[in-house]
């Protein structure tokens, strides 16, 4: 596994950059997770403060020691700590069977827990940044055949802030206002997702935690934001 970015650094955390790809933390069937692999690298043991879903890529906190993890945790919980995402979608997000360029979604969502499910309230904000189309070539399930016609598909993207922090919770909840994200084989559009992959050559789940807000011990703010990873601009 390759070194993960680190892009600040202080007595009490690091932000990363974490790559699609990289489970947070271990469990059944998961090597290589981040906060063993992040552990070699820096030479101590980490903690994590929060979570981001295996395909989604970017920022994160990642605490040196368990009181700064206990304050990360209690920063993130009181909304000190603002994060935000960037999605590439099909399509553009409908409400009441409109297009619209901004909304909350609010939604709740399903937690799973073995066999046990509860309903967990959660809210998403948006807004759409900018919508575009492409032409991709249509095949018949022959593969000697040619292309037959192209068809438009058109995609979004857009910028997103969370009222909660719910597992899968955008991917939910864009998919629930017909603006599923690009490379989402859970809860996104099967159909779609392989046409887009075959002619586009779309692979990854098109998901950035692309910016972050943190408190400083001053009483001010500091504001980290990266580039969208190559993938998502082909």
């Amino acid at each position: 596994m390759t070194e993960i970015p680190i892009l600040f650094e202080d007595d009490e955390i690091f932000i990363i950059n974490k790559p699609a790809g990289v489970s947070v933390q271990g469990g059944q069937g998961v090597s290589h997770p981040l906060d063993e692999e992040f552990a070699k690298q820096v030479g101590f043991k980490v903690h994590l403060v929060h979570r981001l879903d295996k395909e989604t890529c970017g920022l994160m906190v990642v605490a040196k020691n368990a009181k700064a993890a206990a304050k990360w945790i209690d920063l993130i919980a009181s909304k000190q700590v603002q994060k935000e995402y960037t999605a590439i979608c099909f399509n553009e997000p409908l409400v009441n069977g409109k297009k619209v360029k901004s909304g909350t979604i609010s939604g709740s969502v399903v937690r799973k827990n073995g066999k046990n499910e509860r309903e967990q309230s959660a809210v998403t904000n948006f807004t759409v940044e900018e919508v575009f189309t492409r032409e991709v070539p249509v095949f018949s399930e022959n593969p000697e055949e040619i292309a037959s016609k192209l068809i438009p598909l058109t995609f979004s993207k857009i910028h997103l802030k969370l009222g909660t922090g719910r597992m899968h919770q955008i991917r939910i909840h864009l998919a629930s206002v017909g603006a599923p994200i690009c490379g989402d084989d859970k809860h996104g559009a099967f159909k779609l997702n392989k046409l887009a992959k075959k002619t586009l050559k779309i692979k990854n789940l098109l998901l950035c935690s692309s910016k972050l807000t943190i408190p400083t011990n001053d009483g001010k703010t500091r504001v980290f934001e990266i580039e969208l990873p190559e993938y998502f601009l082909r």
